[in-house]
């Protein structure tokens, strides 16, 4: 078996030499090819990420999956590399080199880094707010059966509808474009988790509630003592889609007259015809998506590590 996974490496770094090979040595037929230098460095990033999650990672079912995520993402740029920089069978406009690409995050890191920056500004004030509303109303509603009789079913509706279709009027009554943003955040996040905060105090163990009871707990000691902790780990497990979902949001909140973000990033790129630029913008959301990702199991690991 781990011959298996030793083959699996060799057969990616092969890859990654005939990629290599492939942006040094092979003629380019597009005369707009920029020079492999930042390629080059991207493709090293690239190696050294997976070198060290390939060598963190203990179980070797992971270490498969890691070697079989990075031949993926080497055949991917080879054969990206071979159907535009070498052979040109795509529209150089619509279809830019990779050269070209990566060697935009030189040359714009600067206004990607604002972007994003702005982006995440906007998103950890939706997010979060939308969150600890939905959690803290959702308790409230929920323990208290006269107002879980009238704000269940009005959540039961609205939380199916996406936050982005409110976007369009949103944009045109706000104030401003930040708050017209931040709105759409927030109904993207709180319908659902006030929906899913409802229905898990609904779900409680009559047990506990009896114990609870014995003590002749207030509604406040009942909700912040007993009933926060029994939805707080399912909260903190939801946190991977609830921020994937504001990340939707935000981005398409972007596209619709936004002056800053991401989102507007692309869209300007776009507008301009600049496809190389609007790749790249892809490629770095796909990063920011990845690093929350990331810092999300890392909350998860640590914030419900005694369940």
């Amino acid at each position: 078996m781990k011959n298996k996974y030793l083959s699996s490496l060799l057969l990616s770094h092969l890859i990654l030499a005939v990629l290599v090979g492939t942006v040094l040595f092979a003629t380019k037929s597009r005369q707009t090819v920029r020079a492999p230098d930042s390629m080059l460095a991207g493709l090293v990033v690239i190696e050294f990420l997976f070198l060290v999650r390939y060598n963190r990672t203990q179980n070797m079912l992971a270490k498969r999956g890691a070697c079989d995520i990075i031949l993926f993402i080497w055949i991917v740029i080879l054969v990206w590399e071979l159907v535009t920089s070498v052979l040109s069978v795509t529209n150089p406009v619509l279809v830019p080199c990779p050269e070209n690409v990566f060697d935009t995050f030189r040359l714009r890191w600067k206004s990607m880094l604002l972007n994003v920056a702005y982006s995440m500004e906007l998103l950890s004030i939706g997010f979060l707010t939308g969150m600890i509303l939905a959690v803290l109303l959702g308790l409230v509603v929920g323990w208290i059966p006269r107002l879980r009789s009238f704000a269940y079913p009005i959540a039961n509706v609205m939380a199916p509808i996406p936050a982005i279709v409110f976007s369009p009027y949103l944009v045109s009554i706000m104030p401003s474009f930040r708050s017209a943003s931040v709105t759409v955040i927030i109904l993207g996040v709180f319908w659902p988790s006030f929906l899913t905060t409802i229905n898990r105090v609904s779900s409680i163990d009559s047990r506990i509630l009896d114990s609870a009871r014995m003590l002749n707990l207030r509604n406040t000691d009942m909700i912040l003592n007993i009933l926060l902790p029994y939805v707080l780990p399912g909260v903190v497990s939801g946190l991977r889609v609830s921020v994937t979902t504001s990340v939707l949001m935000l981005n398409f909140a972007e596209l619709m007259g936004a002056t800053h973000g991401m989102g507007y990033y692309i869209q300007n790129s776009i507008t301009y015809a600049n496809y190389t630029q609007a790749v790249a913008g892809i490629i770095c959301i796909g990063i920011v998506v990845t690093i929350l990702s990331r810092i999300v199991t890392v909350i998860q690991n640590n914030a419900i590590r005694w369940r």
